[in-house]
């Protein structure tokens, strides 16, 4: 293969900015898919992807192109890449194996803020950046203010940017000339194809084939039956098969340097692929590629099964998700009240969403999801200093000396006229405003610092209420700082109930244990006997209520006879429920569970 005939390259955009729209027209105006086979999100392969209208997983798909300017014919490799903050790690390992990024805007709502930090990675890596403005054809579309916007960001000449509508086709084919032109072709570091090298930027597993890797070769030649290895795990395999994306996997003779395919390996032994390794062929001696870091998980949660009867098939579950997932990390716990279950580290709240739904769907397999908490930094009276991932095994208010709990920087781009509506919601949720900046087009860019642990709390649904949807962000991990936070506990019948226990904000404490007990006193059944819930914090029962013991009436098979009779059974009642109330455990159905953990997310 020619490396001057190939172009590498992503599209960098925001949620809902038409990213996988223009990929199906790319897809259709290069003949990639047969039309029969043509539908909206193509390359969203999953329902969930479809149903949302977001990318989730990253696609690569090859695309061949015959240039009408010089009768050339060019291969384009495109990886799909999701727009949302909580998959910015699947971005971070598509651009690395590309030499160009289109930069998409929404010629309807403008730049965004996660533009904005996927722009800066794509900079940092050396990327060409070829400025798009789509929608083009709405009839809502701000097409000049927004190319405007788009050239002072990038410091360029409003005329070289590229007008795009993925719905009609419009401006696609001069995009795709830009791509040749500018996007630079891929090189090589050795000459000989007997000196192959390659990056592993995702895998997958395959009940047949094992692990599949997807990788973007650097130099040499791959193909079947060759004889390669993983230079981090120092795994030897022989390849079962070589081919590349379009966008369903298509065998191939050989992966030639410059190109982006799979190459099954038959390995069918977990941690063996990695992220970020590089595969080489075996018993070559070759320079490691610069690959990932590993990602670093700011929300964790439980995640137990319905029925203990299912650990099994979670755990085989989960498993498999971390296999086409490498930024899910999971350990073994066990609960008091919910038995055998995974504490999960997830990249932020939509990825929890997502992977407990995919649970459900794809595996089938029923779950109980915990509040989801963040990583605190503790000191001990005893000196000792400890990290809390659980909320449950937060130290006691007299056990503890200092907290420390992550921060984020915040970017929040919105019209400067909902400045005021927004300033309650940062106030309330304990941000540190910094600078602003004039964006344009009459919008405003605010940059913030704010504890991940308000940001959790509905900070994005509340920023959206309050500026009627017209405020996007982007954040990225700040230091570890001083908390002024504390364990509140939810007690049933005097019993601690884990599942139920958070960290929440000292000035806020009585009304979280205000809300979490109210909650629970309404959707827990009642119980043989008197039952108290209690909010506990700060040493001290905050909040407490009462549920009423059922009654069962036991005089109502006596007709008529001496009032004594129906004394002595109420009084026998009575001293059964006193002791009912002493020694009876309160049996707590796994939908209140449910319910209270969706209550707080």
């Amino acid at each position: 293969m020619n490396l001057n005939s190939i172009r590498n390259f992503s599209i960098i955009a925001h949620i809902d900015h038409g990213k996988s729209t223009l990929a199906d027209r790319l897809l259709e105006v290069t003949k990639t898919i047969d039309p029969r086979k043509m539908k909206d999100q193509v390359l969203d392969s999953m329902d969930l992807e479809r149903e949302r209208g977001i990318t989730i997983k990253m696609q690569p798909v090859r695309m061949e192109y015959s240039s009408p300017k010089d009768n050339q014919k060019y291969i384009l490799n495109l990886i799909d890449t999701p727009g949302h903050i909580d998959f910015s790690y699947e971005v971070s390992r598509a651009l690395k194996a590309v030499e160009g990024s289109i930069l998409l805007v929404d010629s309807t709502q403008g730049v965004q803020a996660q533009t904005l930090s996927v722009l800066e990675m794509a900079k940092e890596i050396g990327l060409k950046i070829i400025p798009v403005v789509s929608k083009i054809d709405s009839p809502i579309a701000r097409v000049e203010e927004t190319i405007l916007e788009v050239a002072e960001l990038l410091n360029i000449d409003p005329d070289t940017v590229i007008k795009v509508s993925g719905r009609t086709g419009e401006g696609v084919d001069e995009l795709l000339e830009k791509i040749i032109e500018q996007v630079p072709a891929p090189t090589k570091e050795f000459q000989s194809e007997k000196d192959f090298r390659s990056l592993v930027f995702d895998f997958k597993y395959d009940d047949h084939k094992g692990v599949v890797v997807y990788v973007r070769v650097l130099d040499g030649q791959a193909k079947r039956n060759d004889k390669l290895s993983f230079m981090v795990s120092g795994k030897l395999f022989t390849a079962i098969e070589v081919g590349t994306f379009s966008p369903s996997e298509k065998p191939a003779e050989s992966l030639g340097a410059g190109e982006i395919g799979y190459i099954v390996t038959g390995i069918k032994e977990p941690g063996i692929a990695s992220v970020g390794d590089t595969l080489v062929r075996a018993g070559t001696s070759m320079p490691v590629v610069p690959g990932y870091k590993n990602p670093a998980p700011v929300v964790w949660a439980s995640v137990y099964p319905e029925s203990q009867d299912s650990f099994n098939d979670l755990k085989m579950a989960l498993s498999r998700l971390r296999l086409s997932d490498a930024s899910l990390s999971y350990e073994e716990e066990t609960s008091g009240s919910l038995g055998r279950g995974f504490r999960c580290g997830f990249l932020g709240m939509l990825h929890l969403e997502i992977i407990t739904e995919r649970l459900s769907r794809e595996f089938a397999v029923s779950i109980v999801v915990t509040s989801p908490s963040i990583t605190y930094e503790v000191k001990m009276k005893n000196g000792k200093d400890v990290m809390i991932y659980s909320p449950h095994m937060f130290p006691n208010e007299g056990d503890l000396t200092s907290i420390k709990e992550p921060w984020v920087k915040l970017k929040i781009v919105l019209p400067s006229d909902k400045i005021e509506s927004i300033m309650p919601v940062l106030l309330d949720h304990e941000t540190q405003i910094g600078d602003t900046e004039n964006f344009g087009d009459g919008r405003i860019l605010i940059v913030t610092e704010i504890p991940l642990r308000e940001l959790m709390r509905n900070f994005f649904d509340e920023l959206k209420s309050a500026s009627s949807g017209f405020a996007s962000l982007s954040y990225e991990i700040l230091d570890m700082r001083p908390a002024n936070v504390t364990r509140l506990d939810i007690l049933v019948a005097d019993e601690i109930i884990p599942a139920f226990t958070r960290v929440v904000s000292k000035d806020r404490a009585t009304e979280e244990a205000e809300k979490a007990v109210e909650k629970l006193e309404k959707i827990l059944p009642r119980q043989m006997f008197a039952t108290k819930i209690q909010g506990y914090a700060l040493g001290r029962i905050l909040s407490s209520r009462a549920i009423k013991a059922l009654r069962k009436d036991v005089t109502g098979y006596l007709y008529g006879g001496d009032i004594t009779r129906k004394m002595k059974l109420l009084e026998k009642q009575k001293k059964g429920k006193k002791k009912m109330k002493e020694r009876g455990k309160v049996n707590i159905p796994e939908k209140v569970f449910l319910a209270m953990m969706k209550q707080d997310r």
